[in-house]
């Protein structure tokens, strides 16, 4: 089948990737022309585990090709996806302004039926408008299917290769088999395609991540009442994670969600509510507490250091806002920079893939370091704020010869309680208890902890 797919941001590149690796011929159109001309040269413009791979091998196969002229995209093409930003505007609203120039475009091209594909996130009520502004202008028969995409950032190859259920909101039978047939490879396991109208398409999506943020949120307020009243998160976590109806996934407490995804559609999804004068309470409350967690952990490091941070040097290792992705949208690690260095600290930082992306916020405000240990080098305190897996069993001699304290904020939880207190560490994570409490400026009893 030939596709084209509109926009080569995150969604859009996986996108056009994944279905020319199932053979079909895939035109990416963007109008970013710097962009067009590296992808077009080889040089993959997104980190994500195991894309390069497959985007290289279609690229050369020439299943994947990209150009910046839209009519020339879409040409040929059977089915085009809209794979476009939906920014939130001030109100929370989801922006669709990129989506709706492109279907105006659409109408005055069109030479033949096609299939157009709502793949960005969008609110209820957005086939009808891109249909409309498709229909102005068209001449020809068309379709708009909504066709919401649930890909995880890490794992983006696997969740498109394999994915849990296709969602495909359609009323019209020509769009519904050719979506099908296009389909049909990625779910020859057996999971389910579901069909359903456009409308309910559209709200699954919002519906979804919702839900998560707000799992996720839930368990990192259960986390503060562990602390509060003695109590283990992790073994919370487990005892309700191990009931099906629950379910082990988005449990582990920390820092606050972030991305571009999770905040964005909670926010949308409060707006649409508004707009049909329905007050979304829980989700209200869902972005008020990860707000307030993302700063979770500064009240306990200015307890730690007596109040005053001015002058004090921090690590932080992490700044995705999650592991195996250089996104930083929203990225809690972010809001604590932005807290510490107005404190008057001094900032050295580590994170396997973000700190490009960082440097272009910051500048030469904080330090980026060229290996986890090396941010270490004279710091008063480590900040963990991304579970990168090469945090997790850390060579904890190299540590202990560059921090300056033996002092650690774990905002994900990576390290064992045991194994902290058995190392001598002051250690604050979440949820759970705080190893070696006594010893912290506060209490005036640090000399176990420096390295000095």
């Amino acid at each position: 089948m030939k596709i084209a797919v509109v926009g080569t941001g995150y969604v859009g590149l996986v996108t056009g990737t994944c279905f020319a690796e199932t053979g079909n011929y895939v035109c990416c159109v963007d109008i970013d022309q710097r962009k067009i001309e590296k992808l077009s040269n080889g040089q993959i413009t997104i980190f994500e585990p195991g894309l390069e791979k497959l985007f290289q091998r279609n690229l050369k196969e020439e299943r994947l090709k990209f150009t910046t002229n839209l009519a020339e995209g879409i040409e040929d093409a059977e089915v085009i996806f809209l794979a476009l930003p939906t920014p939130p505007g001030e109100d929370g609203s989801a922006d669709l302004k990129y989506i709706l120039k492109v279907a105006d475009d659409l109408g005055h091209l069109m030479k033949d039926y096609k299939v157009i594909v709502d793949k960005s996130t969008v609110p209820v009520g957005t086939s009808e408008k891109v249909t409309k502004a498709i229909a102005a202008n068209a001449t020809v028969e068309f379709d708009v299917v909504s066709n919401p995409e649930f890909l995880r950032e890490g794992v983006a190859v696997d969740d498109f290769m394999k994915p849990d259920r296709v969602v495909i909101g359609t009323t019209s039978e020509r769009a519904k088999k050719i979506m099908n047939e296009l389909y049909a490879p990625f779910v020859r396991q057996g999971n389910p395609i579901i069909f359903m109208d456009e409308a309910s398409a559209e709200l699954t999506k919002y519906a979804a991540n919702s839900f998560l943020a707000t799992k996720i949120t839930f368990m990192n307020e259960i986390a503060r009442l562990c602390e509060l009243v003695g109590a283990d998160v992790d073994l919370v976590r487990k005892g309700i994670g191990s009931d099906e109806r629950i379910g082990k996934r988005f449990l582990f407490p920390g820092i606050g969600y972030g991305g571009s995804c999770f905040p964005k559609d909670v926010k949308a999804l409060v707006k649409s509510s508004e707009d049909v004068n329905y007050d979304f309470r829980i989700l209200k409350a869902v972005e008020d507490v990860n707000e307030d967690q993302k700063l979770y952990l500064l009240p306990y490091i200015k307890e730690f250091f007596g109040g005053e941070l001015a002058g004090k040097t921090i690590a932080i290792w992490g700044l995705a806002f999650k592991p195996n992705t250089d996104d930083i949208r929203e990225a809690p690690a972010l809001v604590m920079i932005d807290e510490l260095l107005a404190a008057g600290c001094t900032i050295k930082t580590f994170d396997p893939e973000a700190m490009k992306n960082v440097k272009e916020i910051y500048g030469e405000k904080i330090e980026f370091s060229e290996g986890q240990y090396e941010a270490l080098e004279g710091a008063d305190a480590l900040i963990v704020a991304t579970e990168w897996a090469e945090f997790r069993t850390p060579d904890f001699e190299k540590m202990e010869t560059r921090l300056k304290s033996k002092v650690v904020f774990d905002g994900r939880n990576v390290f064992d309680l045991e194994k902290m207190e058995e190392l001598g560490y002051y250690y604050k994570s979440i949820g759970r208890r705080t190893v070696n409490e006594n010893l912290s400026l506060a209490t005036k009893d640090t000399a176990a902890l420096t390295n000095a």
